[in-house]
């Protein structure tokens, strides 16, 4: 008896362990369902998305058909000719995308382009020389010089004009000019200044009765040649006094003393001052 009775509590027991070890592992099981439903959610998910993305992709590409095939190609491609100018940028210098300038050679004018360059050129010539009030067509002698010179005569004057001073010595001549030892055309070449200072012979009638020589230093061009015109006028007077009404009236007798002003102590030029600082 007793060895019966111990066989069916063992039997007992053992019933007993396998309806404890039952839930046991089931509870592991459902453990391990749980993350494989995770994954199967996570994995549904991303299919969905993938499929809207391409939906999209296509009613974008039904809404743009031009650009559809170079988007199937890929996006590097597409992306690419924009990023690539960008990263270019830094090593190509600047304006290297213009169009060169295209220079055309040099071809031979016509005759009616060469008359109007030449008429060009002449309008300008006429224009520098009516520059001043005195300046333009040189006018016929208004009288005929009353007082001829010997010839050993030798007429002295001095001019001035600004910071220049002309040293004039008329002598009788065919109107030559002399000009630091130079000719006028050489010493004056702009047409302006020679006819500036062949304005005093030209009113008294004397030009190309006497021969001019100067010597002349200080200030510039302008000023020289306004010393020389005011020394030509001094020494005709010398030679005939009743040239000294007409060439008064034209202000060739008037020393133009018009100069740069020059600098005081303590300004930047002869007015302008400092600017004040407070502090």
């Amino acid at each position: 008896m007793p060895d019966e009775e111990r066989r069916e509590d063992e039997a007992q027991e053992g019933q007993s362990a396998e309806e404890n070890g039952a839930p046991e592992e089931s509870t592991a099981e459902g453990e391990a369902e749980a993350p494989q439903a995770e994954a199967d959610e996570t994995s549904r998910a991303e299919v969905d998305m993938a499929e809207a993305e391409r939906e999209a992709e296509e009613a974008r590409a039904a809404a743009e058909p031009d650009k559809a095939p170079a988007e199937t190609e890929g996006e590097a491609e597409a992306e690419g000719p924009e990023e690539r100018p960008r990263q270019a940028a830094k090593d190509v210098p600047p304006g290297a995308e213009l169009e060169p300038i295209s220079i055309e050679p040099e071809r031979e004018l016509s005759a009616e382009e060469r008359a109007r360059l030449e008429a060009e050129a002449e309008e300008r010539a006429r224009l520098e020389a009516e520059a001043t009030a005195e300046a333009g067509e040189e006018p016929a002698p208004a009288r005929e010089p009353a007082v001829e010179l010997s010839s050993d005569a030798r007429i002295q004057a001095t001019g001035k004009r600004k910071t220049s001073i002309a040293r004039v010595v008329l002598r009788s001549g065919s109107g030559e000019f002399q000009i630091n030892k130079r000719s006028l055309e050489d010493y004056f070449p702009r047409h302006q200044h020679q006819t500036f200072v062949r304005q005093p012979l030209l009113t008294s009638g004397y030009e190309g009765k006497v021969d001019v020589r100067v010597r002349v230093h200080g200030g510039g061009i302008a000023g020289q040649a306004g010393a020389v015109r005011h020394g030509i006028a001094r020494a005709l007077t010398e030679i005939d006094p009743e040239l000294r009404g007409e060439l008064k009236r034209r202000g060739l007798l008037t020393r133009d003393a018009r100069a740069k002003e020059r600098r005081k102590a303590g300004l930047k030029k002869a007015r302008k001052r400092p600017q004040f600082s407070k502090r």
